[in-house]
C-alpha cells in the first residue's frame, strides 16, 4: 500500500520588501497522482532556496552597516611646461617674460587599465548595477604644499599651499605658475584624507604592534589582543593590566587601568607623514589609497531588488488557484467513490449530516426552545399506525 503524502502550494518566503504565506491545504492525491511526487520535490527545494537567500540577504545587510574600503594605486603625475617669453616687435607693444607651469595630476590605476582596455575596443560587459561615480584626483588629499626655492622666490612667496575645506570643489589636479627661465628644485608634500581617520603610531608601540598607522579602534583593538595573547590582564583586578617589559617602555608605567588606555594612547598616535615627492625625479612607487569596494553597490541593489516581485507573486497566486481547485475535484471525488462502494451506507450518513447540519441553523436562527417544540409534534408522525 502507497504512503499517503500532501500536496500543497509554495512554501513561505520572506524578504524586507513582502510576505508571501499561503495556507497550506493538505490533499490526499499523491496515490492517485504519482506526478505529484515531482511538485513535493520543487516544493522542498524552493523552501531550502528561499531559506537560503533570506539568510544571505541578512549576512549583506549586516556587511552593508559596516565600512568598506579597499586598497587602490594612485599613480601621481607630475608634468611641467615651460613658456618662452615674447620681445615686444613694434615699440610700444607689450612682451611678455617667460614662465613655467607645474601640474601635479594622477588617477587610480585600475582606471587607467580599463580606460586603456576600452580604447583597444575589448570591452567587458557592463555590470547590472550602476557604476560608481570616478572620484577626482583632489578627493584623496586633506592638503597640498609646494614648496619652490627659497633663493629663487623669497621667503614669502616660495609656498603654494592647499587645504580642504566643507566647501572645496574637487578637481582632477593641481597647477602652479610661476615667472622663471631655469630650472627650479621643488618639494611637494601630499596628505592623504583617511576616512575613517588613521594615525600614525608611536615607533616603540608600533614596533609592538605591528602596525605603522592605523584607525583609533583598529589600534585599541590590536593592544587588547596583545594584552590577551600574552596574559597581562590581572587576575585578581581585571580592570587593571599588569605592563611587560615592552609596554612599560610604551606607556612608561609598570600597571594601568583600562580607562586609561585611550588617554595614554592620545599621546602615541599623530598625523600621517604626508607624500613627499622631490623633482627633478624621474620614477617614485604609486601610494595606495582607499576607495569604496564597488560590491557594495551590487551589494546593495541585491538586496533591495523588486524587479520579479510582480511576477513571482502572479506565479505564486497561479499555483495555489491550481492547488485549491485540485482540492475541490479530490473532495468531488471522494463524494461519489463512497456513494459507488457504499450506497445505502453513504445516503443513510449523508442524511444524518444534512440533519445535524439544519438542526444547527434551525438553532442559530430561532433558538433552542422553538426547535424542541417541534421535535415533539414530530414524535407523533413516528408513532405507530
Amino acid at each position: 500500500m502507497s504512503t499517503v503524502g500532501t500536496l500543497s502550494p509554495s512554501g513561505c518566503f520572506f524578504d524586507n520588501s513582502y510576505v508571501r504565506t499561503y495556507c497550506r491545504e493538505f490533499v490526499k492525491i499523491r496515490e492517485l497522482v504519482p506526478e505529484s511526487q515531482a511538485y513535493m520535490d520543487l516544493l522542498a527545494f524552493e523552501q531550502k532556496l528561499d531559506a537560503t537567500i533570506t539568510r544571505k540577504k541578512l549576512d549583506i545587510q549586516e556587511s552593508l552597516k559596516r565600512p568598506q574600503k579597499v586598497k587602490k594605486r594612485l599613480r601621481i603625475y607630475i608634468s611641467h611646461t615651460f613658456i618662452a617669453g615674447k620681445e615686444p616687435e613694434k615699440e610700444g607693444e607689450e612682451g611678455s617674460v617667460p614662465m613655467w607651469e607645474l601640474r601635479v595630476e594622477g588617477r587610480l590605476i585600475e582606471d587607467q587599465v580599463n580606460g586603456s582596455t576600452a580604447a583597444s575596443g575589448h570591452s567587458t560587459p557592463a555590470p547590472a548595477a550602476r557604476p560608481l561615480p570616478k572620484k577626482k584626483f583632489s578627493s584623496f588629499f586633506k592638503s597640498l604644499v609646494i614648496e619652490l626655492d627659497k633663493d629663487i622666490y623669497g621667503p614669502d612667496n616660495h609656498l603654494v599651499e592647499w587645504h580642504r575645506t566643507p566647501t572645496t570643489n574637487e578637481t582632477d589636479g593641481f597647477q602652479v605658475k610661476r615667472p622663471g627661465d631655469r630650472p627650479v628644485k621643488c618639494t611637494i608634500l601630499l596628505l592623504l584624507d583617511y576616512q575613517p581617520m588613521k594615525f600614525k603610531l608611536h615607533p616603540r608601540l608600533a614596533k609592538v604592534l605591528g602596525i605603522a598607522a592605523e584607525t583609533r579602534p583598529k589600534i585599541i583593538e590590536a593592544l587588547w589582543q596583545y594584552i590577551k595573547t600574552h596574559k597581562l590582564q590581572d587576575p585578581v583586578d581585571h580592570d587593571t593590566v599588569n605592563n611587560d617589559t615592552f609596554l612599560e617602555q610604551v606607556f612608561s608605567c609598570k600597571r594601568m587601568r583600562f580607562m586609561e588606555i585611550p588617554q595614554r594612547l592620545h599621546q602615541l598616535l599623530q598625523q600621517p607623514d604626508p607624500l613627499l615627492f622631490l623633482t627633478p625625479r624621474s620614477s617614485f612607487t604609486p601610494p595606495y589609497v582607499e576607495v569604496e569596494d564597488p560590491l557594495k553597490q551590487h551589494m546593495a541593489a541585491f538586496v533591495h531588488a523588486q524587479a520579479n516581485t510582480q511576477d513571482i507573486a502572479n506565479l505564486d497566486q497561479k499555483i495555489y488557484d491550481v492547488v485549491d481547485q485540485i482540492n475541490e475535484w479530490k473532495t468531488r471525488r471522494d463524494f461519489y467513490v463512497r456513494f459507488a462502494d457504499h450506497p445505502h451506507e453513504f445516503i443513510k450518513k449523508w442524511l444524518v449530516s444534512q440533519s445535524q447540519d439544519l438542526k444547527v441553523q434551525f438553532i442559530f436562527s430561532n433558538g433552542s426552545n422553538q426547535f424542541y417544540a417541534i421535535v415533539r409534534f414530530a414524535d407523533y408522525d413516528r408513532s405507530n399506525w
